[in-house]
Protein backbone atom coordinates (compact mmCIF):
# COMPACT_ATOMS: atom_id res chain seq x y z
CA UNK A 1 0.00 0.00 0.00
CA UNK A 2 1.34 3.33 -1.08
CA UNK A 3 2.15 5.99 1.83
CA UNK A 4 2.02 9.72 1.66
CA UNK A 5 5.56 10.91 2.31
CA UNK A 6 5.52 14.48 3.47
CA UNK A 7 8.61 17.27 3.50
CA UNK A 8 7.01 18.60 6.89
CA UNK A 9 8.84 17.13 10.12
CA UNK A 10 5.91 17.21 12.86
CA UNK A 11 7.54 19.33 14.87
CA UNK A 12 7.02 22.23 12.19
CA UNK A 13 10.58 22.09 10.56
CA UNK A 14 11.16 21.43 6.80
CA UNK A 15 14.15 20.26 4.63
CA UNK A 16 16.37 22.03 2.82
CA UNK A 17 14.47 23.66 -0.41
CA UNK A 18 17.79 22.12 -2.12
CA UNK A 19 16.29 18.60 -1.45
CA UNK A 20 13.07 19.24 -1.88
CA UNK A 21 13.37 19.97 -5.50
CA UNK A 22 15.84 17.00 -5.65
CA UNK A 23 12.78 15.10 -4.45
CA UNK A 24 10.53 16.49 -6.66
CA UNK A 25 8.43 18.26 -4.30
CA UNK A 26 8.50 21.98 -5.59
CA UNK A 27 6.17 22.01 -8.57
CA UNK A 28 8.22 24.05 -11.80
CA UNK A 29 11.67 23.32 -10.24
CA UNK A 30 13.92 20.90 -11.81
CA UNK A 31 17.36 20.03 -10.69
CA UNK A 32 20.40 19.57 -13.00
CA UNK A 33 24.32 18.82 -12.35
CA UNK A 34 26.24 18.47 -15.63
CA UNK A 35 29.84 17.33 -15.80
CA UNK A 36 32.50 16.64 -18.76
CA UNK A 37 36.26 15.86 -19.32
CA UNK A 38 38.47 16.86 -22.27
CA UNK A 39 41.84 14.69 -21.80
CA UNK A 40 43.97 16.70 -23.76
CA UNK A 41 43.32 20.87 -23.78
CA UNK A 42 45.82 22.46 -25.92
CA UNK A 43 46.39 26.07 -26.85
CA UNK A 44 43.26 26.30 -28.98
CA UNK A 45 39.91 26.95 -27.43
CA UNK A 46 38.01 23.67 -26.52
CA UNK A 47 35.14 22.75 -24.79
CA UNK A 48 35.23 20.62 -21.79
CA UNK A 49 33.49 17.05 -23.45
CA UNK A 50 35.31 13.63 -24.02
CA UNK A 51 35.57 14.27 -27.62
CA UNK A 52 37.66 17.30 -27.41
CA UNK A 53 37.74 20.50 -29.83
CA UNK A 54 35.45 23.37 -29.44
CA UNK A 55 31.79 21.99 -29.73
CA UNK A 56 29.61 22.07 -32.79
CA UNK A 57 25.91 22.43 -32.14
CA UNK A 58 23.44 21.15 -34.74
CA UNK A 59 22.20 23.53 -37.25
CA UNK A 60 18.59 21.86 -37.46
CA UNK A 61 16.60 19.37 -35.43
CA UNK A 62 17.55 16.01 -37.28
CA UNK A 63 16.86 12.36 -36.30
CA UNK A 64 20.51 11.30 -35.00
CA UNK A 65 21.94 7.49 -35.79
CA UNK A 66 23.12 5.67 -32.29
CA UNK A 67 26.34 3.57 -33.19
CA UNK A 68 29.28 1.92 -31.17
CA UNK A 69 32.95 1.71 -32.98
CA UNK A 70 32.70 -1.77 -31.47
CA UNK A 71 30.90 -4.75 -32.55
CA UNK A 72 30.15 -5.91 -29.07
CA UNK A 73 27.73 -3.17 -28.30
CA UNK A 74 24.50 -4.90 -29.25
CA UNK A 75 21.39 -5.60 -28.42
CA UNK A 76 23.22 -9.67 -27.01
CA UNK A 77 26.69 -8.38 -26.94
CA UNK A 78 28.86 -8.49 -23.98
CA UNK A 79 29.11 -4.62 -24.15
CA UNK A 80 26.14 -1.92 -23.68
CA UNK A 81 22.48 -3.03 -25.46
CA UNK A 82 20.56 -0.37 -25.42
CA UNK A 83 21.16 3.68 -24.00
CA UNK A 84 18.94 6.44 -23.98
CA UNK A 85 19.32 10.07 -25.71
CA UNK A 86 18.55 13.05 -24.06
CA UNK A 87 18.12 16.38 -25.95
CA UNK A 88 15.71 19.47 -27.22
CA UNK A 89 13.30 18.73 -30.08
CA UNK A 90 13.23 21.52 -32.83
CA UNK A 91 11.07 23.91 -30.29
CA UNK A 92 13.67 23.37 -27.65
CA UNK A 93 11.30 21.15 -24.92
CA UNK A 94 12.86 18.37 -23.73
CA UNK A 95 12.43 14.95 -25.64
CA UNK A 96 14.42 11.70 -24.51
CA UNK A 97 14.39 8.30 -25.97
CA UNK A 98 16.24 5.01 -25.39
CA UNK A 99 17.51 3.10 -28.48
CA UNK A 100 18.61 -0.49 -28.73
CA UNK A 101 22.62 -0.78 -30.10
CA UNK A 102 23.27 -2.88 -33.30
CA UNK A 103 27.51 -2.48 -33.16
CA UNK A 104 28.97 -0.35 -36.14
CA UNK A 105 25.61 -0.08 -37.80
CA UNK A 106 23.54 2.69 -37.06
CA UNK A 107 20.60 3.17 -35.19
CA UNK A 108 18.05 5.97 -36.17
CA UNK A 109 16.22 7.86 -33.22
CA UNK A 110 12.57 8.14 -33.67
CA UNK A 111 12.60 11.87 -32.51
CA UNK A 112 14.21 15.01 -33.89
CA UNK A 113 17.16 16.68 -31.84
CA UNK A 114 17.75 20.67 -32.28
CA UNK A 115 20.26 19.67 -29.15
CA UNK A 116 21.63 16.67 -27.90
CA UNK A 117 22.21 17.02 -23.88
CA UNK A 118 23.08 13.72 -22.52
CA UNK A 119 23.43 10.16 -23.18
CA UNK A 120 23.08 7.40 -20.72
CA UNK A 121 24.34 2.86 -20.95
CA UNK A 122 21.25 1.56 -19.86
CA UNK A 123 22.05 -2.19 -20.22
CA UNK A 124 24.84 -4.27 -21.16
CA UNK A 125 26.07 -7.66 -21.24
CA UNK A 126 28.57 -9.61 -19.31
CA UNK A 127 31.04 -6.33 -19.88
CA UNK A 128 29.30 -4.06 -17.68
CA UNK A 129 29.86 -1.42 -19.94
CA UNK A 130 30.26 -0.10 -23.31
CA UNK A 131 32.92 -1.77 -25.64
CA UNK A 132 33.71 0.59 -27.87
CA UNK A 133 32.71 4.89 -27.84
CA UNK A 134 29.16 5.14 -28.61
CA UNK A 135 28.29 8.19 -30.56
CA UNK A 136 24.40 10.17 -31.19
CA UNK A 137 25.55 12.31 -34.68
CA UNK A 138 24.46 12.54 -38.14
CA UNK A 139 26.19 11.97 -41.64
CA UNK A 140 28.37 8.99 -43.24
CA UNK A 141 29.48 6.48 -40.92
CA UNK A 142 32.52 5.13 -41.06
CA UNK A 143 33.21 1.72 -38.46
CA UNK A 144 30.78 2.90 -35.80
CA UNK A 145 31.58 6.95 -36.46
CA UNK A 146 29.31 9.34 -37.55
CA UNK A 147 30.74 12.62 -39.44
CA UNK A 148 29.18 14.58 -37.39
CA UNK A 149 29.20 13.53 -33.81
CA UNK A 150 27.19 15.40 -31.45
CA UNK A 151 27.60 13.26 -28.12
CA UNK A 152 29.86 10.08 -27.39
CA UNK A 153 30.70 7.60 -24.12
CA UNK A 154 34.35 6.34 -23.94
CA UNK A 155 34.11 2.28 -23.08
CA UNK A 156 37.92 3.34 -21.36
CA UNK A 157 36.30 4.81 -18.09
CA UNK A 158 33.41 2.37 -17.74
CA UNK A 159 31.16 5.73 -16.82
CA UNK A 160 28.48 4.63 -19.02
CA UNK A 161 27.50 8.43 -19.67
CA UNK A 162 28.58 10.96 -21.66
CA UNK A 163 30.78 13.71 -20.45
CA UNK A 164 29.60 16.69 -21.59
CA UNK A 165 30.15 19.93 -19.34
CA UNK A 166 27.06 21.78 -22.03
CA UNK A 167 23.62 21.84 -21.76
CA UNK A 168 20.89 23.67 -23.26
CA UNK A 169 17.81 25.37 -21.60
CA UNK A 170 14.12 24.10 -22.58
CA UNK A 171 11.66 26.32 -23.80
CA UNK A 172 9.40 27.78 -21.07
CA UNK A 173 11.99 27.80 -18.40
CA UNK A 174 14.86 29.91 -16.84
CA UNK A 175 18.36 28.43 -15.40
CA UNK A 176 19.78 29.60 -12.07
CA UNK A 177 23.60 28.92 -12.16
CA UNK A 178 24.20 27.41 -8.32
CA UNK A 179 28.02 26.76 -9.13
CA UNK A 180 30.71 25.35 -11.08
CA UNK A 181 34.00 23.73 -10.34
CA UNK A 182 37.12 22.70 -12.52
CA UNK A 183 40.08 20.86 -12.10
CA UNK A 184 43.04 20.18 -13.99
CA UNK A 185 46.54 18.07 -14.45
CA UNK A 186 49.11 17.00 -16.66
CA UNK A 187 52.29 15.29 -17.08
CA UNK A 188 54.24 18.41 -18.27
CA UNK A 189 56.95 19.91 -15.85
CA UNK A 190 56.97 22.70 -18.67
CA UNK A 191 54.76 25.94 -16.64
CA UNK A 192 51.97 26.63 -18.34
CA UNK A 193 48.15 28.39 -17.58
CA UNK A 194 45.34 26.93 -18.04
CA UNK A 195 42.40 29.38 -18.73
CA UNK A 196 38.75 28.48 -18.03
CA UNK A 197 35.68 29.94 -19.18
CA UNK A 198 32.09 29.72 -18.34
CA UNK A 199 29.98 30.77 -21.18
CA UNK A 200 26.47 31.15 -21.91
CA UNK A 201 25.15 31.97 -25.20
CA UNK A 202 21.49 33.42 -25.19
CA UNK A 203 19.09 32.54 -27.89
CA UNK A 204 19.75 34.10 -31.29
CA UNK A 205 23.12 36.05 -29.47
CA UNK A 206 26.96 34.63 -29.34
CA UNK A 207 28.66 32.97 -26.58
CA UNK A 208 29.66 35.50 -23.41
CA UNK A 209 32.03 34.92 -20.37
CA UNK A 210 30.23 34.72 -17.18
CA UNK A 211 33.23 33.82 -14.95
CA UNK A 212 36.90 33.51 -16.00
CA UNK A 213 39.48 31.35 -14.07
CA UNK A 214 43.31 30.87 -14.25
CA UNK A 215 44.69 27.81 -12.89
CA UNK A 216 47.98 26.09 -12.96
CA UNK A 217 48.66 22.53 -13.33
CA UNK A 218 46.72 19.98 -10.24
CA UNK A 219 44.22 22.83 -9.22
CA UNK A 220 40.63 22.77 -7.86
CA UNK A 221 38.41 25.42 -7.84
CA UNK A 222 35.27 25.85 -6.94
CA UNK A 223 32.81 29.14 -7.69
CA UNK A 224 29.60 29.05 -5.62
CA UNK A 225 27.19 32.08 -6.91
CA UNK A 226 25.63 33.88 -4.15
CA UNK A 227 23.34 34.97 -5.99
CA UNK A 228 22.58 32.84 -8.73
CA UNK A 229 23.56 33.34 -12.39
CA UNK A 230 20.25 33.86 -14.29
CA UNK A 231 20.04 32.12 -18.04
CA UNK A 232 16.93 32.57 -20.17
CA UNK A 233 15.21 29.72 -22.28
CA UNK A 234 17.04 28.71 -25.44
CA UNK A 235 20.65 29.73 -24.33
CA UNK A 236 23.74 27.22 -24.90
CA UNK A 237 25.57 26.81 -21.70
CA UNK A 238 29.48 25.36 -21.52
CA UNK A 239 32.74 25.53 -20.04
CA UNK A 240 35.87 25.75 -22.16
CA UNK A 241 39.27 26.12 -21.72
CA UNK A 242 42.65 26.71 -23.24
CA UNK A 243 46.22 26.65 -22.52
CA UNK A 244 48.70 29.36 -22.58
CA UNK A 245 51.07 27.06 -24.29
CA UNK A 246 51.30 25.05 -27.75
CA UNK A 247 53.77 22.70 -26.09
CA UNK A 248 51.24 21.69 -23.04
CA UNK A 249 47.82 20.32 -23.02
CA UNK A 250 45.92 19.46 -19.91
CA UNK A 251 43.72 16.94 -18.74
CA UNK A 252 40.91 19.05 -17.38
CA UNK A 253 37.55 18.19 -15.41
CA UNK A 254 34.54 20.44 -15.37
CA UNK A 255 31.10 20.40 -13.88
CA UNK A 256 28.27 22.83 -13.00
CA UNK A 257 24.52 22.53 -10.80
CA UNK A 258 21.61 24.63 -11.61
CA UNK A 259 18.12 24.60 -10.92
CA UNK A 260 16.00 25.79 -13.95
CA UNK A 261 12.38 26.81 -13.29
CA UNK A 262 9.13 26.70 -15.48
CA UNK A 263 8.21 30.47 -16.59
CA UNK A 264 5.51 31.94 -14.90
CA UNK A 265 3.48 35.06 -13.82
CA UNK A 266 5.83 36.47 -10.83
CA UNK A 267 3.21 36.56 -7.53
CA UNK A 268 3.12 39.95 -6.06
Amino acid sequence: MAREVSSISRVGTSEPFELQVSRGQIAYHKPLFKFGNNASVGNSLETIWSEGGLYVYPPSASVMTVSSSSTADTSAGTGARTVTVFGLDADYNEISETVTLNGQTAVNTTKSYLRVNRMIVRSAGSGGANAGVIYTGTGTITSGVPANVYASINGVTGSNQSLMALWTVPSGYTAYLLQYDISNGTTSNTPAVCKMILAVRPYGEVFQSKDVKSLTTGMHVEETFSVPVKVAEKSDIEVRAISSSGSVSFDISAAFELIYIENGDVLA
